[in-house]
């Protein structure tokens, strides 16, 4: 059963949608369109280990034509170094996702520090709502990706300005099977995406972001249209 909303005319709510040029966000970004609300990009550089993510989304918004903001916030990098995905000296964990092995991949306090500044964007702009694509695949992992922690900044988005904004999260209890079958059914080219967390050429197919890609496409029944580096890549048909 897909998770879409019916299709809307146009309205004059205006939402600021956190994209990072992967596969959860490019889905959440055209919902918001599919919404008919008139979406906002916004795409952060904090000092992660490759820019790959945030090339892609400057070619998706410019091809929508969306406005599209990238925040050079590389500053904090001092204050988020101790993962794998800011420093590149660590090593990349490999493996499907989970507490044992992928902790390292824990940016610190950066849903909460990314949230901040796109609410503080959407009150500056007046947009009634921000959204993001935390969802149930994150949950066993990431602490910011928990209900408890969206319900939670909700309520601060509620009370910290004098104009409430609404924090959105559409596919917080989905997988990525979930996710991947609603673009699909909305048409979506996921060769448009990077999710891979290593910044080369090809996907490598065997990190946890590519495993967990992998996985959905093989969900779903499809092939995943971006090549990999390994060419036994989980879920490749």
């Amino acid at each position: 059963m897909s998770l879409l909303p019916p299709l809307a005319a146009d309205t004059a709510t205006t939402t600021v949608v956190i994209y990072s040029g992967g596969m959860d966000s490019f889905t959440v970004l055209h919902r918001a369109l599919r919404e008919g609300l008139n979406v906002h990009a916004l795409s952060f550089n904090y000092g992660q280990r490759h820019a790959r993510e945030l090339d892609t989304a400057r070619q998706v918004c410019a091809s929508l034509e969306l406005p599209h903001q990238v925040v050079d916030i590389r500053a904090i990098h001092g204050l988020i170094y101790n993962s794998a995905l800011t420093d590149p000296d660590q090593t990349m964990p490999q493996g499907d996702y989970g507490a044992d092995n992928l902790r390292a991949t824990v940016v610190p306090n950066r849903n909460m520090i990314l949230l901040s500044l796109a609410i503080a964007k959407a009150v500056n702009i007046g947009a009634e709502r921000v959204d993001y694509g935390a969802h149930g695949g994150d949950h066993v992992l990431y602490p910011d990706c928990r209900p408890e922690f969206v319900e939670a900044m909700n309520h601060v988005a509620g009370i910290a300005n004098f104009e409430p904004v609404e924090l959105h999260a559409p596919y917080l209890t989905a997988s990525k099977a979930d996710i991947l079958r609603d673009g699909l059914a909305m048409g979506l080219d996921y060769r448009h995406t990077w999710t891979c967390y290593e910044g080369r050429e090809l996907a490598c197919g065997v990190c946890g972001s590519c495993r967990e890609r992998l996985a959905a496409f093989a969900a779903n029944g499809v092939t995943d249209p971006l090549t990999y580096s390994v060419d036994s890549a989980v879920g490749q048909h």
